[in-house]
């Protein structure tokens, strides 16, 4: 499978937040509830990097619960890309 580079991930990140009348903060170690990115909004974003590797993402919910921050969701989609 390729890859979508980090920093591609997270501007689409930043993309999903802007349609959403939000901003993504420059700090990777911002709390995700308190900048207002909803699960529904991981999963727009999860949608945006499956269409630009052509290829799905294969991830549970058990992994999902352990996202806090914008950095861990990057590391989230990181690994599942690897995997």
């Amino acid at each position: 499978m390729s890859s979508v580079a980090r920093g591609r991930v997270r501007e689409m990140m930043g993309e999903v937040m802007t349609a959403q009348g939000r901003s993504l903060p420059a700090d990777d170690t911002a709390d995700l509830r308190e900048i207002g990115f909803r699960s529904l909004d991981f999963s727009e974003l999860a949608l945006r990097v499956e269409d630009e590797l052509g290829d799905e993402l294969n991830f549970d919910a058990p992994g999902l619960r352990r996202i806090a921050t914008v950095g861990d969701v990057l590391d989230f989609i990181e690994q599942l890309q690897s995997a």
